[in-house]
């Protein structure tokens, strides 16, 4: 398999490039090679693949600060999925509650409440970002996620305990979890209780922890989680699915997954809200006399009689052919602006034509001026300005 090229070199960027230019880079590349405008070339489509796979890696912070470190091995889906002990964390993120650490260094003194170090807990977020197109933005889709998030330790089940053994009641707290200390105050001997060292607050200790999460009960796994991305999401909005983050602490609820939405930039199509802005390019000769246009949209091209004598820059407008609008109300419209094409690198002939078409316009306006001063010189019109 052949080697995959960098992904700046294949954006035509460099390390330092903005996310407007690294998204302007892109855009260029994706209207030159896009499969609509290369019907059949199968080496403008790789290319466009390849623009595709480099922008998706590059417009997402965490994903480029991977690739800027560690090259294409960073990006790849089973990155930092290696098991996870306790000593490393294994990506465990803040699934661990701080909350016991500062317990037993603070707990004990006033006589405050305690946390419950054997209380449910709910498992901390996950954050993913996926990459979509223009189209599945504006129509919604489904995609596949893949994560790394924490469960149950496949070893041990998530006990903690090696294969065998099983976890034994403190001896120190005899299984409550707190021991009482007693403290010499001004006001004299005061007695409170603060998380029992031995067993950290847990009433049980385990002599023969599992060899893969080293007592955690926990491993950091690979995953996929189905995301169903609604019509009508933005570019850097977020999505939340509920029970698709890291697993909860003594039997809380799984906490969630927070996607964050990327939305590639379409090489004809610019969104304004839910509206689609697209210019088209039509010639003089189509300007001036009408012509039956077919113009694309998100549903495909639509026909459109193009009326005589548009100007350039004029603007119509398709109702309903723009983005759904979130929460089904309605979709938004495209408009379409109307670029006149000036012909290049004309013949005499055609220069001659246009000349004779120049000189054949009625009424050309005077260049008069106020002051009583007459030039009386006809103003130059478009075509003066292809010589013979």
């Amino acid at each position: 398999m052949a080697e995959k090229r960098d992904y700046y070199e294949v954006l035509g960027v460099s390390k330092t490039a903005t996310d407007d230019e690294i998204k302007k880079a892109y855009r260029k590349l994706a209207k030159q090679y896009h499969p609509d405008l290369n019907p059949g070339d199968k080496a403008a489509e790789e290319k466009f693949k390849e623009a595709n796979e480099a922008y998706e890696v590059l417009s997402d912070s965490e994903k480029k600060a991977r690739y800027d470190q560690y090259g294409h091995a960073g990006v790849d889906p089973n990155f930092g999925a290696g098991g996870g002990g306790f000593g490393g964390f294994g990506g465990f993120g803040d699934a661990f509650d701080l909350g016991d650490l500062f317990g037993s260094i603070f707990g004990g003194f006033g006589g405050g409440r305690q946390a419950n170090p054997n209380a449910p807990r709910k498992g901390s977020t996950v954050t993913a970002t996926v990459t979509i197109s223009f189209e599945e933005a504006a129509k919604g889709c489904k995609k596949t996620v893949r994560i790394n998030r924490i469960d149950a330790c496949s070893e041990c089940g998530g006990s903690g305990c090696a294969k065998g053994t099983s976890a034994e009641t403190c001896k120190t707290c005899g299984g409550t979890g707190r021991v009482s200390v007693q403290q010499r105050t001004p006001f004299g001997v005061m007695s409170s209780t603060k998380a029992c060292s031995a067993c950290g607050g847990k009433g049980k200790t385990i002599k023969s922890p599992c060899a893969k999460c080293h007592g955690t009960g926990m491993e950091t796994k690979s995953a996929t989680v189905d995301v169903d991305i609604p019509a009508g999401i933005d570019d850097r909005q977020a999505l939340n699915v509920r029970g698709g983050g890291n697993k909860g602490i003594n039997g809380g609820p799984t906490g969630d997954l927070r996607v964050n939405i990327n939305v590639r930039p379409h090489p004809f199509f610019e969104r304004d809200g839910f509206d689609v802005w697209c210019d088209f390019t039509v010639t003089f000769a189509q300007a001036a006399l009408g012509d039956t246009l077919y113009v694309p949209t998100l549903d495909g091209k639509v026909k459109y009689e193009l009326p005589a004598g548009t100007q350039p820059g004029e603007v119509f407008r398709f109702r309903n052919r723009g983005i759904q609008q979130l929460g089904g109300r309605g979709r938004g419209d495209q408009y379409v602006r109307i670029i006149v094409d000036v012909p290049k690198n004309l013949t005499a002939k055609q220069k001659d034509l246009l000349k004779q078409f120049n000189d054949s316009l009625p009424n050309k306006p005077k260049n008069n001026i106020d002051d009583g001063k007459t030039v009386g010189e006809e103003k130059k019109g478009f075509f003066d300005k292809f010589k013979l």
